[in-house]
């Protein structure tokens, strides 16, 4: 791990080079440490695959004084091993109707639309970053048997709630946006909700599992097949 200045009162933390489970642990591990640590001096964090930026507020405190409390919480030997996080379930309705793309990924990487199905609900994701849009979570990673290219055209309009994957990574669309990943269904869960505390149901470091459910008990969780 190492740290390095990001700005005038900002500070990255780098937990290593590529995004891995034990790495988005450590992440979200110090994340949560320091928001307690830092407190009041503290304006933002912002973390990612393998890093987390601390933004502070420079009329409260400084670089120094910062790095020193960074170091501190670095120096926890919990924050470096802990690779538990929590374990969110989230529901998902598979199928044509509402995956676009489950066939014709399904016919790309040679199994049936069940298969595929079968396969993604088998896995438990690590939350590595969220970005994009608020509550897009990046979670990985898929099943390679299952890992499928972004589209080569991006759709202009992707349903709120679309569940989709691209490469080794799958994510739940939070809002209607622009988007090219392959889509093999769609989730009533809102990941992003400002009315909500949390606004987000999970978080980085966080696990994920998906649970198919029927279109019935879709439509009962709230979801809609419509395109708004």
């Amino acid at each position: 791990m190492r740290v390095e200045v990001a700005g005038e009162s900002a500070l990255i933390i780098y937990f290593g080079e590529h995004g891995q489970p034990g790495v988005a642990a450590a992440v979200a591990h110090a994340a949560e440490r320091l928001r307690a640590v830092l407190g009041f001096r503290l304006v933002d964090l912002v973390p990612s695959y393998a890093s987390l930026l601390v933004i502070y507020d420079a009329f409260r405190t400084d670089h120094l004084e910062v790095k020193k409390m960074i170091a501190k919480v670095l120096n926890n030997s919990d924050c470096r091993s802990d690779e538990s996080g929590r374990l969110v379930t989230l529901p998902v309705y598979y199928g044509c109707e509402a995956g676009a793309d489950l066939e014709s990924l399904a016919e790309r990487v040679g199994l049936t639309p069940e298969e595929v199905v079968e396969l993604h609900q088998a896995g438990e994701y690590r939350v590595y970053a969220i970005g994009f849009a608020p509550g897009f979570a990046y979670l990985g990673d898929v099943d390679a048997r299952i890992a499928c290219p972004r589209l080569a055209t991006p759709r202009q309009r992707v349903p709120r709630g679309a569940v989709g994957i691209a490469d080794r990574q799958t994510a739940i669309y939070p809002a209607v946006s622009p988007g090219g990943w392959n889509l093999i269904g769609r989730c009533p869960e809102r990941m992003f909700d400002p009315d909500r505390e949390p606004s987000m149901p999970v978080r980085v470091g966080d696990r994920v599992r998906f649970k198919s459910i029927s279109r019935d008990e879709f439509i009962a969780l709230g979801g809609s097949l419509d395109d708004d």
